[in-house]
């Protein structure tokens, strides 16, 4: 492997062990999910120089789609949970809008299939900085953690969050759905 994959996988090793944690894998897990992560970069930028050109919304995204990989193998096959994962890019999945939830009926998993996809369909047409930010918030991010991880202060985080945010509001309004919706 490379020194720049290697490089980038340290820079973000905080980044892929929240990610790993987030989706309810143990300690155990992160490295499996950290190790899946450098494959899947290798295979899509097997040069120096277009790993070390990455940045944190392509890092995340693959995380993501690690981590669900993950989970899925552990979970096995059976029907006590559904799992949405947004296909977004050519290597794997965007799971900003993953619903892990016990299923409560075909109509209620359904309703929730749509709405996740809704809300990524709109999160994918922010721009690049809000959707970077707005993808990391609604995964559970705090402000500060996203500053951090995108190397952004703090106020053009915040800002851009909330701009985020604000678009996507509007946008899912314009579409007929509303806050008791998204509940």
């Amino acid at each position: 492997m490379s020194a720049a994959l290697e490089a980038l996988v340290t820079r973000f090793a905080h980044l892929l062990h929240h990610v790993a944690l987030r989706h309810g894998l143990a300690n155990e897990d992160v490295g499996e999910v950290v190790q899946e992560v450098r494959v899947r970069l290798w295979r899509a930028r097997p040069t120096s120089e277009t790993i070390s050109g990455l940045g944190v919304s392509y890092v995340y995204r693959t995380a993501m789609s690690a981590a669900l990989e993950v989970v899925r193998r552990k979970r096995g096959p059976g029907p006590a949970m559904s799992l949405h994962d947004d296909r977004d890019d050519q290597n794997g999945s965007d799971a900003l809008t993953t619903v892990a939830f016990a299923a409560r009926g075909p109509e209620d998993a359904l309703a929730r299939s749509e709405l996740a996809q809704a809300v990524s369909e709109e999160v994918r047409g922010l721009s690049d900085a809000r959707r970077t930010v707005v993808r990391l918030y609604l995964v559970g991010y705090s402000r500060d953690e996203i500053a951090q991880m995108v190397g952004w202060s703090e106020a053009k985080t915040r800002n851009l969050i909330y701009r985020g945010l604000a678009d996507l509001r509007a946008a899912l309004e314009r579409r007929g759905i509303g806050p008791g919706e998204l509940a």
